[in-house]
């Protein structure tokens, strides 16, 4: 990679990051902007890869979409109660009576597209925000910070030593030795925090359910990484978009959020539950 090519990836991720980090210090508000502005970025793009979207018939389904995933991302802010959550319901019933309407596409595949995208986008987005609200705003830093401290750890270490492939079907540059290399970056993180901030998220967590988080960001970070890898080998494409330069779309930069943060959300908040 050239030094232009390098200054630019790197500008790029450091506004990508910046944007993160300044929601999320805004507290509840800045993550439902996050929320809303990701699911307007992710479903556009998702969308586009799915769909041939230069036809002007389509725009409006495609709008219709992005404002579901909207809804549904909004669906469990306490400051809305249900009130989202209905109108997704009722925008999803009106999506199957619209579909009676179209008569030159494939009813089976526009709905299950359709239905991709609100609940692969939708559901992720909307646990992130019920985290800020219901646990601590926090949590979702937390969930980014060791995604990126994954990343970094698994290419290092799969870089130097990588040599068993942990998925060559969807992924053949993945090794698993880059995977437990990520999670032991991950696991020295949650160590520090426990030691130097343990409560951090709020909550006085012991270092068994600190180790607990990087476990899980670190797998459920994996899987939704090989997601979208699945979807785009499918689809015969490199990159989700061109949104970041030198990093591809917003797809490839949240497709790990995108299974980590709910399953991050489930697990702290059976903790505070139980």
């Amino acid at each position: 990679m050239d030094k232009k090519k390098l200054l630019t990836r790197a500008i790029s991720g450091i506004i990508y990051v910046g944007l993160i980090v300044g929601c999320i210090l805004l507290g509840n508000v800045g993550i439902s902007f996050l929320g809303v502005l990701l699911a307007i970025l992710s479903t556009l793009e998702l969308e586009h890869i799915l769909h041939d979207n230069s036809r002007k018939s389509r725009l409006p389904l495609l709008a219709y979409d992005v404002v579901g995933v909207c809804f549904l991302a909004l669906s469990f802010n306490p400051l809305l109660p249900l009130f989202p959550l209905i109108i997704w319901f009722i925008l999803v019933l009106g999506r199957l009576i619209i579909q009676l309407y179209i008569k030159e596409s494939d009813p089976v595949k526009e709905l299950s597209h359709f239905f991709l995208t609100q609940l692969y986008l939708g559901i992720p987005l909307a646990s992130m925000i019920a985290a800020g609200y219901l646990l601590n705003p926090k949590v979702v830093l937390i969930v980014f910070i060791m995604l990126w401290i994954n990343d970094t750890g698994a290419y290092i270490v799969g870089s130097l030593i990588g040599k068993h492939r942990l998925f060559e079907r969807i992924s053949p540059k993945k090794s698993w030795e880059g995977f437990f290399g990520g999670l032991f970056f991950n696991i020295v993180t949650s160590i520090l925090f426990f030691f130097f901030n343990p409560s951090f998220l709020g909550n006085h967590y012991n270092l068994v359910q600190w180790i607990g988080i990087a476990v899980i960001v670190t797998i459920f970070g994996t899987w939704g990484d090989l997601i979208e890898s699945m979807i785009k080998r499918h689809l015969h494409i490199k990159d989700s978009g061109n949104l970041i330069p030198g990093h591809g779309g917003i797809l490839d930069r949240i497709d790990s959020f995108l299974l980590a943060m709910p399953a991050a959300f489930i697990y702290l908040f059976l903790i505070i539950m139980l």
